[in-house]
């Protein structure tokens, strides 16, 4: 029987005697906006946008710059931001550039994604951490919670487990990210 990552997620948080420091790796606006809006009435969030596997710096900035204006906008989460540097993602990717997508080299990168998030959460004492990459159809939910559960031993930092795409969670983010006028991009 399939783990209902979701509902453990929406168990754990509702039955917090009080709202949980969360550090939220976000890959963009759109895919945050559903689960912010599922996470700021259960966490104090924080947006963590730390995204070196995109590129050029020009698309980059894009996106970060439509994260901030989203979080301004709602008001459902401060941002924390962290310095652009690509050869990260590179050097992460070596040796893997001919795998398909969803395959070695996107589990590469969201591991380079995730400790780097586990590490800023243990840092800076966030109860949480966690990441809207489950939003999206071609992500791997269980590659992101069998990663984010290794972490969370090696950090000592409670890893969220989540789902975001179930009960309809991508759907969502697509009308939200409608609704908030979020440039959408057409690659991770």
């Amino acid at each position: 029987m399939k783990t209902d990552f979701n509902k453990f997620m929406l168990e754990r948080l509702g039955g917090a005697p009080s709202a949980p420091k969360l550090l939220l790796h976000s890959c963009c606006a759109p895919c945050s906006s559903h689960c912010l809006s599922v996470l700021a009435p259960l966490a104090d969030v924080t947006v963590f946008y730390f995204n070196p596997n995109i590129y050029p710096q020009k698309e980059y900035e894009k996106r970060k710059s439509e994260q901030i204006r989203f979080l301004k906008e709602t008001g459902w989460a401060s941002f924390l931001d962290c310095l652009y540097d690509p050869q990260e993602f590179f050097s992460a990717a070596k040796g893997l550039e001919g795998e398909p997508e969803g395959g070695a080299r996107c589990y590469a990168c969201y591991k380079l994604r995730l400790d780097f998030t586990a590490r800023i959460a243990r840092e800076q004492g966030f109860d949480y951490f966690c990441s809207t990459l489950s939003v999206s159809p071609h992500k791997n939910s269980a590659w992101l919670n069998a990663i984010g559960e290794e972490l969370q031993e090696k950090y000592s930092v409670s890893w969220l487990y989540s789902d975001f795409k179930k009960q309809n969670g991508y759907l969502r983010s697509v009308q939200l990210a409608n609704e908030y006028g979020l440039y959408r991009q057409n690659y991770c």
